[in-house]
């Protein structure tokens, strides 16, 4: 079965060589400046909607926020959801009845501090006990990320750590090791990566004058049950109109009519930022 890699140009071994390996890996390139421009304005109105409605922008840290939109609202989600590094990476890792459970966005601020080391939720028993991944984040950036601007950084290989403690953050004696490990990644306009979201990450300090906002799609295996923490909606006329290999991609809602999306995925350990080193 054609599992998409090869119409996208990569192979399935360098997929799960990235993803099991490192636990990310990026496409450069994969969608125009012109779309990236276009997808930074829809994210800048949302944006100001859910900054003015009570619960519409959840915090993550001091001037970090995250925010989960309803995908008719993007212009380009069609042409996102479409690419076929995105399918070819979903079926590789997830297998071939993978589903998109969340579409969002984050943006750090000006003045946004470090985050604390952490993955994005516990591991689940597939990864702890199988050694199995059942989900992959997908972040695509609006910007030209350069070193000032709180750019990403990620502890490579350690999806696979287990630790005593919060399932989310490592204590602080383990952070030594993922200084060692870290890399910091400034992708530019266009670019994409796929990752686990176990790997432990962070977002740094930005201390530019400019907000970094970055779309995430969150893909789900057939019995991963991240789905449950966001509310995916689409108008029934939007569902009905989009492609068969989009839709039957999708674990959605499908309303008549949207309503605001009231996010369940708080995470509380992140809503104080700390200082360089902490």
């Amino acid at each position: 079965m054609d599992s998409g890699a090869s119409r996208a140009g990569v192979e399935v071994a360098d997929i799960m060589r990235g993803i099991y390996g490192d636990g990310i890996i990026a496409c450069r390139g994969a969608f125009s400046r012109e779309l990236v421009k276009e997808l930074r304005a829809d994210i800048d109105v949302l944006f100001e909607e859910a900054l003015a409605r009570e619960g519409g922008a959840l915090n993550r840290g001091p001037n970090r926020y995250y925010v989960e939109v309803h995908p008719e609202r993007l212009r380009s989600f069609v042409t996102i959801a479409s690419h076929p590094w995105i399918h070819a990476v979903c079926s590789a890792v997830l297998g071939p009845q993978w589903r998109i459970v969340e579409v969002g966005f984050d943006v750090p601020g000006p003045g946004a501090m470090h985050q604390p080391w952490h993955r994005d939720f516990a591991s689940p028993p597939e990864t702890v006990q199988g050694r199995r991944l059942s989900s992959l984040a997908f972040n695509l950036t609006t910007v030209d990320v350069t070193e000032d601007m709180g750019p990403f950084e990620i502890a490579p290989g350690t999806q696979w750590d287990l630790y005593e403690g919060d399932p989310m953050f490592p204590d602080k004696s383990l952070y030594p090791r993922y200084e060692a490990l870290a890399q910091r990644k400034l992708p530019q306009m266009g670019d994409i990566s796929a990752r686990s979201a176990l790997t432990i990450h962070r977002g740094t300090a930005n201390r530019s004058k400019l907000s970094r906002p970055v779309l995430v799609v969150g893909a789900d295996a057939p019995d991963a049950t991240n789905a449950i923490k966001h509310d995916l909606q689409l108008s029934r006329a939007y569902h009905d109109s989009l492609p068969e290999a989009v839709r039957r991609h999708l674990n959605c809602r499908v309303v008549d009519e949207l309503v605001p999306i009231r996010q369940a995925h708080t995470i509380e350990g992140l809503k104080m930022g700390v200082t360089m080193g902490g």
